[in-house]
């Protein structure tokens, strides 16, 4: 069965975003973010909220002259995926290979983890805690950035209890910090 992996980037309090909806503070450089493509690269589909598919959407048209190899590696990597977004607010989808899902249904996502060939990837915390309360979740990496931003969206939204075990850890030279735990059921 395929495991279901949530590999958010967070400030050291705990946002994914800021208050002012901006994550730019995140700062990935070429190690961090060889290191997500390659996280990433064997994933064939990945789960969006809104609010994450909107952000994440750049990628699809990207221009990508001069842009450095880690970059472009990222942009074929998202462009290659399977994409399924979940939205009662979106009217449509504007990438490729991704279509729209207006519920959540845990069910429909168990079956998704039983079929698929490689794993699969949620992005957006308000996605990713849904998946977590129906026991979903397998993985998760968290990516802390060395930024306080004092508000924001959080990366784990109240309301979710897990059980984790620390499977490994590793320090960037940027001083963001990877922390992988298998959830324990």
């Amino acid at each position: 069965m395929a495991k279901l992996i949530y590999s958010p980037t967070a400030s050291l309090d705990g946002y994914v975003a800021d208050s002012d909806g901006k994550w730019d503070w995140s700062r990935p450089d070429e190690e961090v973010h060889s290191f997500i493509n390659d996280l990433h690269r064997p994933l064939r589909t990945h789960l969006y909220g809104r609010r994450m598919y909107e952000v994440l959407r750049a990628w699809e048209d990207l221009d990508l002259t001069d842009q450095p190899d880690y970059i472009v590696e990222f942009a074929e990597i998202w462009r290659n995926t399977d994409k399924i977004v979940f939205s009662r607010t979106l009217q449509d989808v504007s990438t490729s290979r991704t279509r729209l899902e207006r519920n959540f249904d845990p069910e429909t996502i168990r079956e998704l983890k039983e079929t698929a060939e490689t794993d699969l990837a949620i992005g957006g915390p308000e996605l990713a805690v849904q998946a977590m309360q129906a026991g979903l979740v397998d993985d998760i990496h968290l990516f802390l950035a060395p930024a306080v931003v004092g508000g924001g969206k959080r990366v784990l939204p109240e309301g979710v209890q897990l059980d984790l075990e620390l499977v490994e850890q590793h320090g960037f030279r940027n001083g963001t910090v990877h922390l992988y735990h298998r959830v324990l059921t």
